[in-house]
């Protein structure tokens, strides 16, 4: 395993292994000893950053979630896990009753929600402190300054060590990032947005995205850590759930432009090259790449797992690597 360290604060900062594992669909979809079986293998291969959140998996059986944090409790308590192993959890969209959705009925980011997500959290997770807690998606309806105050609250208490966000307009994060750095407050560091090799459509709107999606990293936030030497980049499904080597997940629509044909083909040229699978290619490429990129990956096997952990070890030529960046 290789590791990078997140956080700038001597403090919170934590070196994590380079490859994160999503625990998504853990206790739900997935069940508890193939969970079990997966996460002893990771932490076995040396992986120690893990990704939850307090509203997975919801959708399932229209609950307001929980079941992903409950499983990682259980196999924490079970293996006597203790703070070698950085779980990330977050908040903002568990839906406030049964049977809504973040969509209409998010928990949201004011500061009680903040104190008592957390709160809860670290009670299914059996931790003292959470190592890493996002802001889930944005809530428009509390002012940012109170957000970025309940995240500093809980930081200064020590139950929360890093502060991240996902699915937020970039301006946004670096208005609350602004906003902590003026007031002597710790923000945001981590940023989690769907990443992967494959360019997507930024103007296909979403359900929570009015004007375009602004869960996927594009331009904007990879020009945003060049400038921030200290921001990391979390890339959430970056094998695009499968569609890279499944014939029965068609790729997301959001790639279904003239431009995905040819990155595909550079991506099986490399694969070829090497010996090694797509999958695998997409995974080192963001790891070994020159910005700091973690891509968070699932897996509803071992087997998948192994896939995925493999990627590590794999070193792609500069040859490579310049087709990989440089095709339209």
């Amino acid at each position: 395993m290789k590791y990078r360290t997140i956080g700038t604060d001597p403090k919170t900062r934590r070196e994590v292994s380079v490859l994160a594992l999503g625990a998504m669909l853990f206790g739900s979809v997935t069940d508890e000893k193939t969970s079990f079986a997966i996460l002893d293998r990771y932490v076995e291969a040396g992986g120690t950053f893990i990704d939850t959140s307090d509203n997975y998996a919801f959708w399932i059986d229209g609950s307001q979630g929980g079941q992903s944090e409950k499983l990682l409790g259980r196999w924490r308590r079970s293996r006597g896990v203790g703070d070698e192993i950085v779980i990330a959890t977050k908040l903002g969209a568990r839906p406030l009753a049964p049977g809504t959705s973040y969509v209409d009925n998010a928990e949201g980011l004011s500061a009680k929600v903040i104190r008592e997500s957390a709160e809860r959290s670290r009670e299914l997770l059996g931790v003292d402190r959470i190592d890493l807690l996002y802001a889930h998606i944005e809530d428009r309806t509390v002012p940012l300054g109170e957000t970025v105050e309940g995240f500093a609250e809980l930081v200064a208490e020590g139950t929360v060590g890093l502060l991240g966000v996902s699915n937020h307009a970039i301006w946004r994060v670096e208005r609350a990032r602004a906003l902590a750095a003026a007031a002597g407050l710790p923000g945001y560091e981590v940023l989690q947005y769907q990443h992967s090799h494959l360019r997507p459509r930024f103007d296909v709107p979403e359900s929570i995205f009015e004007d375009g999606s602004l869960g996927h990293a594009g331009a904007e936030l990879m020009s945003y850590l060049r400038a921030e030497p200290g921001l990391t980049l979390v890339a959430y499904s970056p094998l695009l759930g499968g569609a890279y080597a499944r014939e029965d997940r068609p790729l997301p629509r959001d790639y279904d432009h003239p431009g995905t044909p040819a990155r595909l083909a550079v991506l099986r040229e490399v694969a070829k090259e090497t010996g090694a699978s797509v999958n695998q290619v997409v995974l080192a490429w963001q790891i070994g790449g020159r910005l700091p990129i973690i891509p968070l990956a699932g897996a509803s096997s071992v087997a998948q797992l192994e896939e995925n952990l493999a990627a590590v070890d794999l070193e792609l030529t500069q040859d490579q690597r310049a087709r990989l960046d440089a095709v339209n």
